[in-house]
């Protein structure tokens, strides 16, 4: 069991006998009553998304979950393919499941791997991670204003607007929560 106040974006619940990863999580602290948390959940076997607020005294039931290191190795048509640090076992994650963290996986990167019950529900990708620039656009100098921005492809394909002092080839490190241009990298 899970309080409430200690759910969190990532976290596995279950609701009528199925899994869900919360995707979404926003505590609230009323002037009036006690606080509460509004949690979006994803279902891991069919994909439906359910809302749901949480009283943040009140428990609900959490999935045993596993957590494993593994490296991502490659993808193929239908799959992400992993490999665990430890045991060298391979999984396999379905494309179709995790469409939007294909942008964030490089190849022989670590990433932790969450199972419920043997099969893969969730990739967890780093909060920040290190790009290369692969497709950058120059720019003449005297074309500055403050702040200005340019919008660069990095090396999986991932589109982040940068200052337009970046190069291509250089290294910056994005916020992966929201695709946002932390700093470069040397």
């Amino acid at each position: 069991m899970i309080r409430g106040g200690d759910i969190n974006k990532g976290t596995c619940l279950l609701q009528k006998g199925q899994p869900y990863i919360v995707v979404e999580r926003e505590f609230v602290s009323p002037g009036k009553g006690g606080a509460f948390a509004r949690v979006k959940m994803k279902s891991i076997k069919d994909g439906t998304v359910l809302t749901q607020t949480i009283m943040t005294q009140s428990e609900v039931e959490d999935a045993l979950v596993e957590v494993h290191t593994c490296q991502y190795q490659y993808t193929d048509t239908d799959n992400y393919h992993f490999m665990d640090n430890e045991t060298f076992e391979q999984y396999e994650v379905p494309i179709v499941s995790m469409e939007e963290k294909k942008y964030y996986l490089q190849e022989n990167e670590n990433y932790d791997l969450t199972l419920w019950e043997g099969r893969v529900i969730d990739v967890k990708i780093p909060y920040k991670v290190v790009f290369t620039v692969a497709e950058s656009d120059n720019y003449v100098k005297g074309d500055t204003v403050s702040g200005a921005t340019k919008p660069i492809i990095t090396e999986t394909g991932l589109t982040v607007r940068v200052p337009l002092f970046i190069k291509q080839g250089e290294k910056i490190m994005v916020n992966t929560e929201t695709n946002d241009y932390v700093e470069r990298v040397n």
